[in-house]
């Protein structure tokens, strides 16, 4: 660790979206401190959305291109410094801990550590990959060819996506899902059913059920199903959820609950340590403490974090919102969108293909799914604001309030 100093004024523990914004947050507000930028992974950080849409979707797109290193890298005062781990946290002595044994010392300190993959009883190889980062996307793409096979498990976010772009990429993809249906646990059924057959349509063979296990042989994977069954592929990619990277804060003695639990300025229970992105427990200004696991997220409270280290004293009041294209559909949402809540359904003409999903609790609304909508975050944030203030007395009520433009 060479090239790593004794101390700055600025240590950001992780090297991805959230790290990289935590970087312009801090210029903004100080032109010249020292930053050091310690990433576990060997890749510099990259926008993550690409891995599972445009790189395999753009013929124009790169990883190079993606790259979000080209900033820090100009900065004579960053130190962006990857493959490399931090195995302790100590507030009290103002430093972090490396695997190497050094020390670096800090004058505020960020964790940006992201999630982790849950993972199955699989056995790990190069052609069992939990995707999250640009090596697992080479791994996936060098296998990945057209006419392959790949099985993948979960129907979640990264499943449904990862699937999408697979088959317009002329792979062969088979699809277990341990529920009904794809997204089943954010949409109403008719839109996850929808979209399941149009997984079918496009040739996607979806199977149900759970994994009991599975093993790399004959160059290939082998997944065993909790029936007796078994999937042969080319490769799996395995997307069943992540976790936050808590350990070193938990260790640390800071505040964790499902997450760093933070301030209103992303500060933790110490005052020279805050946290931001998919790690981070906050309290949302419209929908009360919550932790979000997609990019616009990281890249506000990363970067909002940045200036509130650097002096600023602004409160982070922003509710995030996300995005997907699936074959031929898009959308955007903020907020809770959870099957679990209470559900409006507002579909043009009556048919699930364009329209709205208000997501209620006790008359509030949580959430705002638009599919093929868009434009319209900002009155859905309007409208979780304003019924926070005063419930819905009728739910139904709110079919035409969001135009389909």
């Amino acid at each position: 660790m060479s090239n790593v100093e004794q101390s700055y004024d600025y240590v950001i523990v992780g090297a991805g979206v959230a790290a990289a914004s935590a970087v312009k947050g801090i210029r903004s507000q100080d032109e010249s401190g020292r930053i050091a930028v310690l990433g576990s992974e060997p890749d510099k950080p990259v926008y993550r959305p690409v891995l599972t849409k445009d790189l395999w979707l753009k013929d124009d797109e790169t990883l190079e291109g993606s790259s979000l290193a080209g900033d820090l890298d100009e900065d004579d005062a960053v130190n962006l410094v990857t493959d490399t781990t931090v195995t302790e946290i100590d507030p009290g002595a103002h430093v972090v801990r490396l695997a190497d044994g050094s020390s670096v010392g800090y004058g505020k300190l960020l964790l940006a550590t992201g999630a982790e993959p849950r993972v199955l009883d699989v056995d790990p190889g190069p052609r069992v990959i939990y995707y999250r980062t640009a090596a697992d996307y080479q791994l996936l793409r060098a296998v990945a060819t057209e006419g392959s096979h790949v099985a993948v498990i979960g129907g979640g976010y990264i499943g449904s996506e990862i699937t999408s772009s697979l088959v317009q990429n002329g792979v062969q993809v088979t699809l277990v899902l341990d529920l009904e249906d794809v997204q089943e646990q954010m949409f109403p059924r008719a839109l996850a059913a929808t979209l399941t057959k149009a997984f079918a349509d496009r040739g996607v063979t979806v199977v149900h059920g759970s994994v009991e296990g599975g093993q790399e042989e004959d160059g290939g994977v082998r997944i065993r199903l909790g029936d007796g069954t078994s999937i042969t592929a080319d490769a799996a990619v395995i997307g069943v959820g992540v976790l936050p990277r808590t350990g070193l804060a938990e260790a640390a003695g800071l505040e964790v609950d499902n997450g760093v639990v933070l301030d209103e300025h992303l500060r933790t229970s110490d005052a020279d340590v805050y946290a931001a992105g998919d790690v981070a427990s906050y309290p949302d200004a419209l929908l009360g403490r919550r932790r979000v696991e997609h990019v616009d997220h990281a890249e506000k409270s990363g970067e909002h974090a940045g200036k509130v280290m650097a002096g600023a004293d602004d409160a982070y009041d922003y509710t995030p919102f996300f995005w997907s294209d699936i074959l031929d559909y898009g959308y955007e949402a903020v907020g809770e969108t959870s099957s679990r809540l209470d559900m409006v359904e507002d579909w043009k003409d009556g048919e699930v293909g364009t329209g709205v999903v208000y997501y209620l609790r006790s008359g509030q609304v949580r959430g705002v799914l638009l599919w093929n909508v868009w434009d319209s975050v900002d009155k859905a944030r309007a409208l979780i604001k304003e019924t926070a203030d005063t419930p819905v007395p009728d739910p139904e009520s709110l079919r035409g309030r969001i135009p389909f433009g």
